[in-house]
């Protein structure tokens, strides 16, 4: 392991393994330690189809471990600041990139409108089983494919009809959107490992901050060329970004 994204795709991996107790991750040293009940062939199965290279280094008895009860009030109070903070952001979002004419400030608003439902979704699966967590995770993956054909239509629509986008309102705007999506980040570190609910929406975030910075640089190449076609670029770049993550995240199983 050499970066949290692969940390990300271990937990995913290892999520609902029977007999896993806890897993303690030192990135530097590219280790994994697991407490877990029962043999290590099947949690080995499971590393080993990452194609990551995963070698068992050494298995010992130790000392019984109780579970570790999830921070359920924890993660209902992050859950509420994220929903609000995208519910807002779609907002503020969507009125910008309607008068600066962008497709990708529209495109992100209705990102951050699957985000906000994503949230609320997830509220509603705390404290329940791994099995319905990963039934709100799947709900929103659907979510957010409806929404990606959405933003696809508007592109498509202002490919048609024309546009004149504020290439500086829209690196602005992203800007804003991007520090918000970093709080984002933030605020869920400690839970992302909570379930599939909580996955799906780590897994939302890092693409809204990927495609935060893609429209800065597209307000940035329509200052300097003059045309339209970075904005909707950077429209279509988005709605295929959010279908992706929509795709990994039906792809995840308890």
């Amino acid at each position: 392991m050499d970066c949290p994204s692969e940390e990300r795709l271990i937990r995913m991996a290892l999520d609902g393994a029977y007999g896993l107790r806890r897993m303690d991750f030192d990135l530097p040293a590219r280790t994994l330690a697991l407490t877990h009940d029962g043999p290590p062939e099947p949690l080995q199965a499971r590393l080993a189809a990452l194609g990551m290279g995963a070698v068992l280094v050494d298995a010992q008895p130790c000392a019984a471990t109780p579970p570790i009860k999830p921070d359920d009030a924890g993660e209902s109070r992050v859950l509420r600041l994220l929903l609000t903070i995208n519910a807002f952001m779609f907002v503020f979002e969507l009125l910008s990139g309607w008068w600066a004419q962008s497709t990708g400030l529209i495109a992100d608003a209705l990102d951050m409108l699957a985000d906000a439902a994503v949230y609320g979704l997830s509220l509603y699966a705390v404290g329940r089983s791994a099995q319905q967590k990963l039934g709100v995770a799947h709900l929103s993956g659907w979510l957010q494919c409806l929404l990606a054909l959405g933003a696809l239509a508007e592109v498509a629509r202002r490919a048609w009809f024309g546009s004149e986008p504020e290439p500086l309102w829209m690196s602005g705007v992203a800007l804003i959107a991007l520090a918000a999506n970093v709080a984002c980040l933030m605020l869920m570190s400690r839970h992302r490992g909570s379930g599939a609910h909580m996955k799906a929406s780590w897994i939302f975030s890092t693409n809204d901050v990927l495609a935060n910075v893609g429209i800065i640089l597209a307000g940035g190449l329509v200052a300097a060329t003059g045309t339209r076609w970075p904005d909707l670029l950077i429209g279509t770049a988005i709605a295929l970004l959010v279908a992706g993550g929509a795709m990994r995240i039906l792809r995840l199983k308890a």
